[in-house]
């Protein structure tokens, strides 16, 4: 049984004034019967590893170390409290011009420094309505997914490019085909690949949490906007839990 995970990507947004809502959040969900992952800026990381959850990294270079002003590596990922770290995001294809293989390879270094990978995949607005999102998402899971990847190490993520602070998302109908489609393509690749978590993405919030959890192979949600306030993030959380 796959455990329900809800994660929060803070973005480039975050000052130690704001570890007030992860607090709140701590509270609010001390129990909780779903995995919770936090991913706050660089900068925030060594000061939310007393929370009782998870907390990540946005991104990694696929070096160890090196003369790259300005990036971080895995490992200081790790050194400074983090156990999981987005790779593959849109903003950073879009914003940075990660190509598959370069997220592959952060995705590697991830796994070399011990840590779970997120690895985000997702269609644009052009290719959902050229009748390209199947073929965009089996080039992306099969160049952004390593071969040594498995349940203990990758979760991967479905946001449509298109449905990401926009307040648009896909009808139910379109996250059950793409979803069903990743789960068909991990099970194939991996012989653990029913195992590991696939989780959607895309303007999630407390009114249409229940729904989207609802449909088959949906393990949770990579929350964007939604995970800044305890009061938004907390109803998607409950959503998860009565789904799970």
């Amino acid at each position: 049984m796959r455990r329900k995970l809800a994660a929060g990507n803070w973005k480039m947004n975050g000052l130690r004034a704001d570890l007030a809502t992860l607090h709140t959040l701590a509270e609010r969900h001390s129990a909780a019967q779903v995995d919770i992952l936090l991913c706050p800026p660089a900068t925030l990381i060594g000061a939310c590893t007393d929370l009782p959850f998870a907390i990540g990294g946005q991104d990694c270079h696929p070096n160890t170390s090196g003369a790259h002003t300005g990036d971080i590596s895995a490992a200081m990922l790790a050194d400074a409290g983090a156990s999981h770290v987005i790779t593959g995001h849109s903003e950073r294809r879009a914003d940075h011009g990660e190509t598959d293989a370069t997220v592959a390879a952060k995705s590697q270094a991830a796994y070399d420094a011990g840590l779970q990978a997120v690895i985000c995949i997702g269609e644009t607005l052009n290719e959902r309505e050229t009748g390209k999102t199947l073929s965009v998402i089996d080039q992306q899971l099969a160049g952004s997914i390593p071969d040594s990847s498995s349940a203990a190490n990758t979760i991967i993520a479905y946001e449509p490019v298109w449905a990401i602070g926009t307040g648009k998302v896909p009808t139910l109908d379109q996250i059950g085909e793409v979803h069903a489609h990743i789960r068909a393509r991990l099970t194939a690749r991996f012989s653990d690949g029913d195992d590991m978590r696939i989780l959607y993405g895309g303007s999630v919030k407390g009114s249409n949490a229940a729904d989207i959890f609802g449909v088959a192979d949906v393990d949770g949600a990579l929350v964007g906007g939604a995970s800044l306030k305890a009061d938004d993030f907390s109803p998607i959380i409950s959503a998860l839990e009565a789904s799970a």
